[in-house]
């Protein structure tokens, strides 16, 4: 073969193998990295998202995690950005994830119904933003749930009796916002996992309901609201109940006669 024809052969070989094509090691679902970027996006591209480039590989981004066997994104967590954004509708089309945190990143704006389309999801902390609007009640319908924290935030409105339909939750954050109303009767109905309640910091009114007598919480927290009453109907030697704080409300109960439960 002549050495011009050679030449001409390696030549196009080269430019061939300069074209960009995905890398064959590449383990990241297409579908992934198209709703990641569509949020990285929808989040004003910060610099915390700067590794988010759509020719590399997006179980290597940063914040994010794949489940190493499917390959699918599990986990994206953001927090301390200044974003300024609200929460980008596509996370719902990340259909395999488990935990969502957007903690501090000034988000503002309302929860999106279209989260419910997390089937997966465990954990979900959107804490330390500026999220306003009622506590949505469609947050019961991710039935996987095993924390939900809302907490420091400006939700208003009264807490939704739905939020009882968990069945797997540990805690449930909604201190450090402006609800108002009363506790609700339903939150003593847990049929699941009895959950830590964290309530505190609100404008909540109205007694402490009867039905949370029933259930053996681990740690109450309805500090710093306006709520009445007697609550010595939590205390008893059969509990276990380990952190309780009822400070600055206006209670009445003869702390004397509560019954603790043995060292």
């Amino acid at each position: 073969m002549p050495t011009s024809n050679l030449f001409i052969i390696l030549l196009s070989l080269l430019s061939f193998l300069s074209l960009p094509f995905p890398s064959l090691s590449e383990k990241c679902h297409p579908d992934d990295k198209k709703a990641l970027l569509k949020i990285k996006k929808a989040l004003n591209n910060p610099y915390e998202l700067i590794s988010w480039d759509p020719k590399t590989d997006c179980c290597e981004w940063y914040v994010v995690e794949c489940d190493r066997i499917t390959h699918r994104i599990v986990q994206l967590h953001l927090f301390a950005s200044n974003v300024s954004s609200q929460i980008p509708a596509a996370v719902s089309e990340l259909p395999y994830l488990e935990l969502l945190m957007f903690h501090k990143l000034n988000l503002t704006g309302s929860i999106p119904p279209s989260i419910t389309k997390l089937p997966h999801l465990k954990f979900l902390d959107v804490s330390w933003n500026h999220l306003s609007g009622p506590v949505p009640p469609f947050l019961s319908q991710l039935k996987n749930l095993t924390l939900l924290d809302l907490s420091f935030n400006n939700f208003t409105g009264s807490i939704p009796s739905s939020l009882s339909e968990f069945q797997n939750l540990g805690a449930l954050h909604l201190d450090r916002n402006s609800l108002t109303g009363n506790i609700p009767e339903s939150l003593g109905r847990f049929t699941g996992q009895v959950p830590d309640l964290y309530l505190s910091h609100n404008q909540l009114t109205g007694e402490v309901p009867r039905s949370l007598g029933d259930l053996n919480f681990t740690a109450l927290d309805f500090s710093r609201n306006k709520l009445q009453g007697d609550i010595s109907f939590l205390f008893g030697t059969n509990k276990t109940i380990q952190i309780v704080d009822v400070s600055r409300n206006m209670l009445e109960f003869d702390l004397s006669k509560v019954e603790f439960p043995a060292a």
